[in-house]
């Protein structure tokens, strides 16, 4: 029991870093310099300022530790780190297939059990993406998102250190994301190790990809912590909507597959 949960405890502290880069690599490329809260706006944003002062500890972090390792992952190979990308992307889908069943989404379903079979045998074990190749497209759907199908409205804003933008409806979704992963269950452990890795790499290599543009949005923001905040606002939109937004600045998204 005591090693299970030293599992558990090291795959969330993984999973923490991994979810940092999330409101920023998938939204860096906007050009959005939304100000700060102002009267008569409603950003649902009790503790801003609080928020604000764990945001400014969150770039701190990132600056110091999350970034520079971020780099040094940039120079491995190209063919390296794209296998290792699509290595962590298939461990993924079976949340993503769980999550497609839970909001009733049987094409979607259907695609990403066929993805994580054809690229766990032909695609040795993930690391190459035949399934792309097919035509079966990737995509990703969580708890979070799940909750937002079932009309769970988001909850006031929040900003965790390390975790990034985390609201009530994301905070349970990343929670029930884990019970959903099988590797959280296993009791072997190397299947631990596996996913502490899992968790790490998707994180570093999300964080790597990002470096430039958010580099960018932090500079040409004229409100650094209001952009992000709205940002990953709609980027939870456009996810939730599988990719219909009703906004004109979303990023291309793309650039970050």
């Amino acid at each position: 029991m005591a090693e299970d949960r030293h599992r558990l405890r090291t795959s969330f502290m993984a999973l923490a870093l991994a979810f940092l880069t999330v409101p920023l690599a998938g939204c860096a490329s906007t050009r959005s310099d939304t100000g700060a809260t102002t009267e008569g706006e409603n950003y649902n944003d009790p503790a801003e300022g609080m928020n604000r002062k764990l945001f400014v500890f969150g770039q701190g972090l990132d600056n110091a530790v999350i970034k520079p390792v971020a780099q040094g992952y940039g120079e491995l190979p190209r063919t390296a780190r794209k296998g290792l990308r699509n290595f962590v992307r298939n461990l993924a889908e079976p949340v993503t297939f769980a999550n497609d069943v839970l909001q009733a989404k049987p094409s979607f379903a259907f695609g990403t059990l066929a993805r994580f079979s054809i690229n766990s045998t032909f695609g040795l074990l993930g690391f190459v993406d035949v399934a792309t190749d097919l035509g079966i497209i990737r995509h990703s759907e969580d708890f979070g998102q799940t909750l937002a199908v079932w009309g769970v409205p988001e909850g006031p804003y929040f900003f965790a250190p390390i975790l990034g933008p985390l609201p009530p409806r994301d905070l349970v979704g990343l929670i029930a994301d884990m019970a959903l992963n099988p590797l959280s269950w296993a009791g072997d452990d190397w299947v631990g190790y596996l996913n502490t890795g899992k968790f790490l790499v998707d994180g570093i290599d999300t964080r790597e990809r990002a470096i430039e543009t958010v580099e960018d949005l932090e500079r040409t923001s004229l409100d650094y912590y209001a952009t992000v905040r709205n940002l990953y606002r709609q980027n939870r939109e456009f996810q939730i909507n599988d990719g219909q937004s009703e906004f004109d600045d979303l990023p291309d998204f793309d650039e970050f597959e």
